[in-house]
């Protein structure tokens, strides 16, 4: 124990601010990718990656097994480039925010402004009628981030957003019911799209398990890129919206406006409202369309 307490000193004894600096930053780096990758599968790797190094370092620096001493040390920078094939999703998202962090975003005219609003009273009223009539809808809105890939999996429409439109796409047994609607440019690009389905826990551990494929869905694109998702649910007719992996259940209307308005006109009074919301919105510079 003494001598244990002596290395320690030692340690605190050579350290200079340069030092302090150095572990600051490795800190934050591994913060910063714990934050990415919290509730999602690769928490479960990470977390079963980690044990396994902790386990074989205490087993090899207890035990003399120099065979299998050896085999670690030749296996180890294998093992090392096979985390950028595992945590690639992890490592896209993460490359686009810090991209997206820089980037200009030039001042909408009073006829986009205008365009934008409509479609956002034209998706928010559509959104209450479903709800109001317990039919099931997933509208995803195309911000940054092309969801051109997604276009392609359903039936393109190119059509003017509004909500009448929005009702009979969504009307049971239609041919485009299932799916979601992307919304690009303030138009319907493609209705009956495929989505990809979220990995994470959060649903799993949510106390209200009716939650199905339609907010898997929602959070998977989420997920994936930085759209916002609306969500009716075809069995209790809430609904909810969803955003970079988080999820707001149960909102109403007036709710719904609003944070598509925060999102869509990030003026400086908005941000708190945005921030009250979707507090991990922060932790990288915000994005704005």
């Amino acid at each position: 124990m003494t001598e244990f307490l002596n290395n320690i000193l030692f340690i605190f004894q050579r350290l200079n601010w340069l030092s302090v600096i150095d572990i600051a930053l490795v800190t934050l780096t591994f913060y910063g990718l714990l934050y990415l990758v919290r509730d999602t599968q690769a928490m479960v790797l990470l977390r079963g990656i980690v044990f396994l190094i902790v386990l074989l370092a205490l087993l090899t620096a207890l035990v003399d097994l120099p065979a299998f001493s050896w085999l670690l040390r030749t296996s180890l920078p294998a093992l090392l480039l096979s985390i950028p094939v595992i945590f690639a999703p992890e490592i896209r998202r993460a490359l686009e925010r810090i991209g997206r962090a820089g980037t200009f975003v030039t001042a909408n005219t009073h006829r986009e402004d205008v365009e934008k609003q409509a479609a956002i009273q034209a998706v928010v009223n559509a959104a209450a009628r479903l709800a109001m009539r317990q039919h099931g809808a997933l509208i995803v809105l195309q911000r940054l981030d092309s969801l051109d890939e997604y276009v392609s999996t359903g039936v393109l429409m190119d059509s003017r957003l509004t909500s009448e439109l929005l009702l009979q796409i969504f009307y049971p047994n239609t041919p485009l019911h299932d799916g979601a609607v992307i919304i690009k440019d303030n138009r319907i690009a493609a209705g009956a799209c495929v989505m990809p389905l979220s990995a994470s826990g959060i649903l799993v551990r949510s106390p209200e398990r009716q939650m199905g494929l339609r907010h898997r869905a929602a959070l998977g694109i989420s997920e994936a890129s930085d759209a916002i998702t609306v969500v009716v649910s075809e069995e209790t007719g809430s609904i909810s919206i969803a955003h970079a992996g988080r999820m707001i259940r149960r909102i109403d209307p007036d709710r719904l406006e609003n944070i598509l308005n925060a999102f869509y006109r990030p003026e400086q009074h908005q941000k708190g409202f945005l921030q009250r919301h979707f507090p991990y919105l922060f932790f990288w510079k915000n994005d704005q369309s």
